[in-house]
């Protein structure tokens, strides 16, 4: 039984050992011949002819080797160690006075009998260096045209990877948190296990499955759930991989890649990172001929050559589906678009059970603590969480992970790594003003999210912070909330000039964000009396990376004045509203600004016996149950 073609990490194969050694033996063999044909034995000195035929008239000469076109002589003098070896070249009409030079003079003579000059000794070493090179050039231009293997890894050589007997079988149980998308996906496996069901009535399922989302929320992983229901092959590489310097590569793995998938049918073809190539044409520096554009135009062929009743799906995953080509969307090619979400509280405890499976876990009821303190999370980061929690155990020589290993790995993948870093006293008095007055802010105002903990050790770009955990997720932000929020952002810089007298460059941070999300209530959502429900927005926000795509204004100067004057308006107003606040409750302010340049790290019962000694708090401003719990990380 033939062996199948070893693969790399990235799905290409492996060059043969063999092959190297076979080139590093033909260029030591070419070496070797040359050296043989064209060795002229020992190097000797050449003298002129005259020179050497006075050597023999003086009896120096013992022995002569006469040669075609030289002659060799050997010399034997008293003052000389051993014999000497000299060479001369002969006339070319020859000298009749020589032979009987050499007999008058005793000198053994020989001679050697012409070789003739054959003409495989000249042409052999060319030979093998053609031979090398055709070799060489060979391979490469089979590369390009989809030969098997190559010096370059096989430009063609199937770099997608194929599916493997061994690999761990992966179902829908292991996909948490996407029920919606999972029963999208789900009614292709039927049509994968049974394809003649369909053709009964004449059905067409969708061939290509566009899958849209976040990063982390498991794209990659329902495709596989996908293959691993339906127990058929899976083919599966990265946009990337097409994109090649020669013009062509890419268009030849696709129609390779789609002529592999269809002779394995029923199968699944799985093109991760499908920006990468499907990409708007016409935009690239090439125009409409360079390398890009040539990829996407054959995944556009492909996709349209499916047979109706071709059991062969495609699948492709993207976090940029604003800059994908109409044409990939259109019916008959992506047509079927399956969104994955960030997970909510359900979806997260579901995620953390999953990837908790194999963990040594103190009390698995932590697990409740964490979905409910990790809004926002998406499903790699809950991995990456348990993970630095297990590394956290592992540091502490503990055998169990516990959940102040849960808590402070949290903090680090949602703040960073504590930072060492030296604060001088009156700085450290600031950053404490500053972070009461975000706390106090968040505590006295309603609709607040709940405090978490507040902290003035530095974090990754944070000198500090003030953390908040909303008690369930929001689909929609109501004006008091938000207006609540502008309070908060601005309640760091009003505590410092209340209790300092001056402000300083920490409230950047604060300034930025309260000044983009009220913009955002002015110009998109229509949240002031002045302007109304009109869209005067300057930036498109992405639909999943939350970056904002700058866009040309199309409104009159007037108009942006009126936005300007509407913004600066809310945020003074918020100000005001935090010095109120503040200066309301100055004193519990500042037993909260002594107690955490003491501690530096504050949790939430710690901060209420600060702020509400006489624990008038209400359950709303509680953080998650069991969160408070957790002692604040030294």
């Amino acid at each position: 039984m033939p062996k199948e073609p070893q693969h790399g990490q990235n799905g290409g194969p492996i060059e043969p050992r063999w092959q190297v050694w076979a080139l590093l033996f033909s260029f030591f063999l070419m070496v070797l011949v040359s050296g043989f044909l064209f060795d002229s034995g020992p190097v000797q000195t050449t003298l002129p002819y005259s020179t050497v035929k006075q050597m023999i008239r003086d009896g120096q000469v013992v022995s002569v080797d006469m040669k075609e076109h030289s002659i060799v002589v050997t010399t034997d003098t008293a003052d000389a160690e051993s014999p000497e070896v000299f060479r001369a070249i002969t006339p070319s009409q020859g000298d009749s006075n020589l032979l009987a030079l050499l007999e008058a003079r005793g000198v053994e003579i020989r001679a050697e009998e012409p070789t003739g000059g054959s003409i495989l000794s000249y042409i052999l070493p060319w030979i093998l260096i053609l031979g090398v090179y055709l070799w060489l050039q060979r391979r490469m231009m089979g590369n390009i045209a989809g030969g098997p293997g190559g010096v370059a890894g096989g430009l063609l050589g199937g770099r997608f990877t194929k599916p493997s007997s061994t690999r761990e079988k992966i179902t829908f149980d292991d996909v948490a948190g996407q029920d919606q998308a999972k029963r999208e996906v789900a009614e292709l496996v039927d049509f994968l296990r049974e394809p003649e069901r369909f053709e009964r009535v004449g059905a067409e399922v969708p061939h290509g499955v566009l899958l849209v989302g976040p990063p982390g929320t498991g794209k990659t992983l329902l495709a596989k759930a996908l293959a691993g229901e339906a127990d058929v092959p899976f083919f599966s590489t990265s946009g990337s991989e097409f994109i090649e310097i020669f013009v062509g590569v890419g268009a030849g793995r696709v129609r390779k890649m789609f002529e592999a998938a269809r002779k394995a049918a029923p199968a699944i073809i799985f093109i991760d990172e499908l920006d990468s190539i499907g990409r708007t044409r016409g935009t690239g520096l090439g125009g409409g001929h360079d390398e890009r554009e040539q990829t996407l135009n054959q995944i556009l062929a492909e996709l349209d050559g499916f047979a109706a009743r071709e059991a062969v799906v495609v699948l492709a995953a993207t976090n940029r589906p604003d800059v994908l080509d109409p044409a990939l969307l259109r019916p008959g090619r992506f047509d079927r678009h399956v969104t994955l979400h960030l997970p909510d509280r359900t979806a997260r405890r579901a995620i953390l059970d999953i990837h908790a499976r194999k963990l040594p876990l103190d009390d698995t009821g932590d697990l409740d603590i964490m979905a409910a303190g990790t809004p926002g999370f998406s499903g790699a980061d809950l991995k990456n969480l348990l993970n630095e929690a297990a590394i956290n155990a592992a540091r502490r020589d503990d055998s169990l992970i516990t959940r102040n290993d849960l808590g402070d790995a949290r903090d680090k993948v949602m703040m960073g790594t504590v930072r060492s870093l030296a604060i001088r006293p009156e700085e450290k008095h600031r950053l404490a003003v500053h972070e009461t007055g975000h706390t106090a802010a968040a505590y006295f105002t309603p609709g607040a999210d709940p405090l978490y903990k507040v902290t003035i050790i530095p974090r990754r770009h944070a000198l500090g912070g003030t953390h908040m955990l909303p008690e369930s997720e929001r689909h929609t932000l109501d004006e008091d909330y938000l207006r609540g929020q502008l309070v908060t952002l601005l309640a760091g810089r009003a505590a410092e000039k209340l209790l300092i007298g001056t402000v300083s460059s920490g409230a950047d941070d604060d300034i930025r964000r309260a000044t983009d999300l009220a913009r955002s209530m002015v110009a998109r959502w229509g949240m002031t009396e002045e302007l109304g429900p009109v869209d005067l927005r300057q930036s498109e926000d992405h639909p999943f990376l939350g970056q904002s795509i700058a866009q040309p204004r199309d409104y009159a100067d007037a108009t942006a004045a009126q936005v300007d004057a509407a913004v600066i308006a809310l945020l003074k107003e918020a100000e005001a509203q935090a010095t109120g606040i503040l200066s309301e409750h100055r004193p519990q302010v500042e037993l909260l600004v002594s107690s955490l340049e003491t501690k530096e790290t504050l949790n939430f019962d710690e901060i209420r016996r600060s702020l509400d000694p006489d624990s008038k708090v209400t359950p709303l401003k509680r953080p998650p149950r069991g969160f408070d719990k957790i002692p604040p990380v030294r």
